[in-house]
């Protein structure tokens, strides 16, 4: 948009040596001024230059439209549009067919959007110049018209409420961030011309004065765009200008070590480029990030990318999410929910109000984002809305903005999130895990895998100072958990998440019991058909786990169990249980444990762990288990 208002003023200079002259000196005089300032970027001189000069001639047209154009120059499009309406109106000499694009522009920047698609359309009819830029342009603008009009019938519910004075200040704050528990809020803040980070904690429902975040990770150099794991384990930003910079911003990220955060690392030279590299959004699992680029391969000015984590740890090359997302125009702030399915961004090119809104996408099945949709009119407006996060639960968007209410500069306000526009439900697990007979926090691996897809959900480890995991997940699935600690053995269990419980977290408190003999261990992620004993898919996740085991502590040794429930013939259910004990015998022989250190058994429906009486208790009394029988 830059490059087009720059070129309306070179043309007006071009008018300016072969057009129009002013009917009096004086207004000639004031217009000669006008061009000198303009050449030394004077624009507030040129303003008043051109002032005198139409005040001295009402009819000098050419004035009149530079006079626009330098307003528009300004972002004063209120100004500029009435000056372009007078140069229109002055009939003496028909006016350039490029006064009507800038006339439309002008328009569009203040919501008149049905008399900047008249001027658009004028345009587009008179126009016989070679830059088709202006021709595309201006076909977009009406585009943008036409949903505006549309917009504007079907305003969405909206009233942004001011987050208060623990957040907010007379200083610029921007760039919310949240953690999936919704207790910790992260946001940039900006004094004295240096950005840098600041945090606050939810107690008894209220936001606690927010504070610097930490030594380690602000600096003397800008900190800003950020985004939070879910967890609040992870936080990666952009930094710009540093020593160890790839191009004039880069993605950086600093790991939460006990209360206090490791020194922030450069992701690297397959992350970052030559170019300008920022706004990351990391998504709910860890393992993708999304940001923004200007990097050569784009479809525009500004796209949003992604890097995936490989298996090694390290970050993949980047991809551009390609024409399903990204536009010949610019695209920024992305966002992604922690449903890990809704993204959210701000866009320039797909059909708006005018200017930059925000649009959201969900993945589909297919693994593809769907087409975006404009959030809505009056979430969205003629003037640039970007930088929205949704809370956990879906009910609250964030955002900055300068509202009348506010304290200063920019202000973090939230509001109701519209209900197409809200993620997918989700909820998430919440644990601790102990030493079974110390009950001292441990520093453990937890996995959980949703058990339909197979994908891995979340893989980290605990905060080693409270032994704490947050692992976010989708409701309406099946998901595995396992934890792993040295010298432990591994935990294993599965839940259904179907419904959260008054918006309350799934929460475990986990105890791992040191390897030692005689200790049994029920695998809870081993799965089979009714009365078949093939390992079903599911149980590759615990089956890699207790392969692990064997292979990490090649002393142990162990008799893998099989039971069954009551119902049906005994001697069947013994056969059935020592033939699931043999599948998982099997399968750890063709993965290289020596047959000498695994041994299997079938115990029927003998050693009943619950009630047959119950479903709930035949379904535990269903098991493969294992026993140690040796550990040197």
């Amino acid at each position: 948009m830059k490059r087009i208002i720059l070129l309306a003023l070179c043309l007006t200079f071009f008018e300016f040596v072969h057009g129009q002259q002013a009917a009096n000196r004086k207004a000639q005089q004031n217009f000669d001024y006008a061009q000198k300032s303009l050449q030394n970027r004077d624009y507030d001189g040129a303003v008043k230059s051109l002032e005198d000069a139409v005040a001295a001639d009402s009819g000098f047209q050419l004035a009149f439209t530079q006079l626009a154009d330098v307003y528009r120059l300004k972002k004063e499009y209120t100004k500029a549009q009435l000056n372009y309406a007078k140069a229109i109106a002055i009939t003496t000499t028909a006016p350039e067919a490029r006064t009507y694009y800038s006339y439309a522009d002008a328009l569009v920047h203040t919501g008149a959007y049905t008399e900047a698609k008249k001027n658009l359309l004028l345009f587009k009819n008179k126009f016989a110049g070679k830059d088709q830029a202006m021709v595309i342009k201006a076909t977009k603008y009406i585009t943008d018209c036409e949903f505006a009009e549309i917009a504007l019938t079907k305003p969405q519910k909206y009233t942004p409420i001011n987050l208060g004075e623990a957040i907010n200040t007379n200083e610029r704050e921007y760039f919310p961030a949240l953690t999936a528990d919704g207790q910790n809020f992260i946001f940039s803040r900006t004094v004295k011309g240096n950005e840098d980070f600041y945090i606050s904690h939810k107690v008894n429902e209220q936001w606690q004065t927010a504070q610097p975040m930490s030594k380690q990770i602000n600096t003397s150099l800008n900190e800003g765009a950020q985004s939070i794991s879910p967890d609040g384990m992870y936080l990666f930003f952009t930094g710009c200008n540093r020593p160890d910079g790839m191009g004039s911003c880069d993605l950086y990220v600093s790991h939460k070590n006990g209360k206090d955060w490791d020194t922030p690392f450069n992701l690297g030279e397959t992350v970052n480029s030559s170019s300008w590299d920022s706004q990351p959004a990391i998504s709910p699992d860890g393992n993708t990030l999304y940001f923004v680029s200007n990097r050569p391969g784009g479809l525009g000015g500004y796209d949003i990318w992604k890097t995936v984590l490989a298996a090694d740890g390290n970050w993949g090359k980047p991809e551009n999410l390609g024409p399903q997302i990204n536009t010949s125009y610019n695209e920024n702030t992305p966002f992604i929910h922690p449903d890990g399915k809704t993204l959210y961004f701000s866009s320039d090119g797909w059909p708006g109000m005018g200017n930059m809104d925000i649009f959201y996408s969900r993945m589909q099945d297919t693994g593809k984002w769907g087409v975006p949709v404009n959030i809505g009119y009056p979430i969205n407006t003629f003037n640039e809305e970007t930088g929205l996060i949704v809370s956990p639960d879906g009910s609250q968007g964030y955002f900055s903005s300068i509202l009348k209410d506010g304290f200063g500069d920019m202000d973090i306000y939230s509001f109701s999130m519209p209900a197409a526009a809200k993620p997918l439900p989700i909820t998430y697990v919440k644990g601790i895990v102990r030493d079974s007979e110390t009950r001292k926090f441990l520093a453990a691996t937890v996995q959980v895998v949703n058990l339909k897809t197979g994908e891995l959900k979340f893989n980290d480890y605990t905060n080693p100072e409270n032994g704490s995991f947050l692992a976010v997940m989708p409701l309406g699935s099946m998901y595995s958990l396992n934890a792993v600690a040295d010298g432990y053995l591994f935990y294993s269990d599965n839940f259904e998440l179907n419904k959260t419980i008054d918006g309350k977290p799934f929460t475990l408190e986990i105890f791992l019991q040191k390897l030692k003999p005689g200790i049994n261990v029920v695998l809870k992620n081993i799965f089979f058909d009714t009365n078949q004993f093939e390992l079903l898919p599911a149980s590759v996740t615990e089956l890699g786990n207790l392969l692990e085991l064997l292979q990490q502590n090649q002393s142990i040794a162990i008799e893998i169990q099989g039971h069954t429930d009551n119902a049906g013939n005994a001697a069947d259910n013994q056969k059935l249980s020592l033939q699931r004990a043999n599948s998982v015998y099997t399968y750890l022989v063709a993965h290289q444990i020596a047959g000498d250190r695994l041994s299997f058994k079938g115990f029927g429906a003998t050693q009943p762990v619950a009630s047959n009486d119950t479903a709930a208790g035949r379904k535990q009394n269903r098991r493969t288990a294992f026993i140690i029988t040796r550990l040197k």
